[in-house]
């Protein structure tokens, strides 16, 4: 059956949200003057290939083009608040990018991983014990994360325009009149969110890195970079299987932890928020309907 009902996703952006279709994304950003600001573009033709028809091969590569798609919509954010002197761009971009990515790879990867291999070699625990304890640590070290930069005043913002994304998905998949005041009463929470994919890509990695048996040190760490690709790809084939089967108690059970998560990653958005984002939707829909595909 053809996902139809995960053609639609978002992101939230500084003062705006970005919506993507299966052709196009689109970025509504609120300026410091207060006006709405609308950005819209095609999606990459890797969005329309026979890639999209492999399970596991399609979760890989699409992800991959959806963190640039996320980093670009991020930048352009940005710079729509900024003067044209300060806006990033060129090594200035790229610098930042590439050391926010090392930093991500060594706090959340390499980190508990180094751990891992310490409670293995030094303390001689067994195969499946310091899996978990790495596991668990990269989820400890994932939500305290999240939880404490929950507090920056601008990241609170960011998160109000997650909420406004979510709602916004969430009444247009009921059929609801997209208005703020009609979105407002729609659920926060949403199955496909990229959180959900954090928890799931984490509580998968304790299984696959157990199935390994034991290996060097080295080994250890270079593993559980290769794997990231092969993780996620399982990853992202489990969220959409559960997004499709929504009907089934289990499947609603097994997505309780994801969608708790998200209380860490959402607040409640205003008014302002929730036109933004509905202006997001409104502008991908419309350049969907302009594609040629």
């Amino acid at each position: 059956m053809e996902d139809k009902i995960i053609s639609y996703g978002g992101q939230a952006v500084i003062e705006g949200v970005m919506m993507r279709g299966r052709n196009s994304f689109a970025i509504a950003m609120r300026a410091p003057d207060g006006n709405i600001v609308v950005h819209k573009e095609s999606l990459a033709a890797v969005y329309r290939s026979w890639i999209t028809k492999i399970p596991f091969l399609r979760g890989t590569i699409l992800l991959w083009d959806a963190l640039g798609l996320g980093m670009k919509a991020l930048t352009l954010s940005a710079n729509a608040q900024t003067g044209e002197d300060e806006k990033l761009e060129g090594p200035a971009l790229y610098l930042t990018l590439g050391t926010s990515l090392a930093v991500g790879i060594g706090l959340f990867i390499l980190l508990p991983a180094s751990v891992g291999g310490w409670a293995e070699h030094s303390l001689g625990w067994q195969n499946l014990a310091h899996n978990l304890l790495e596991g668990l640590m990269r989820l400890v070290l994932l939500v305290g994360y999240i939880w404490g930069i929950g507090f920056m005043p601008d990241v609170k913002r960011l998160f109000g325009y997650h909420g406004a994304e979510h709602k916004t998905i969430n009444a247009y998949e009921a059929g609801a009149e997209l208005t703020p005041e009609v979105v407002a009463k729609y659920p926060i929470e949403h199955p496909r969110c990229g959180t959900a994919f954090m928890l799931t890509f984490v509580l998968l990695s304790i299984l696959i890195h157990s199935l390994l048996g034991d290996m060097t040190f080295v080994w250890r760490l270079a593993s559980r970079i290769l794997l990231i690709p092969v993780i996620a790809g399982i990853a992202v084939e489990f969220i959409r299987w559960t997004a499709n089967h929504l009907d089934s108690a289990l499947v609603r059970l097994l997505i309780k932890p994801n969608l708790a998560l998200q209380s860490l990653t959402t607040r409640q958005p205003d008014n302002s928020m929730l036109e933004v984002a509905i202006e997001s939707f409104k502008t991908m829909r419309q350049a969907e309907q302009e594609v040629v595909v």
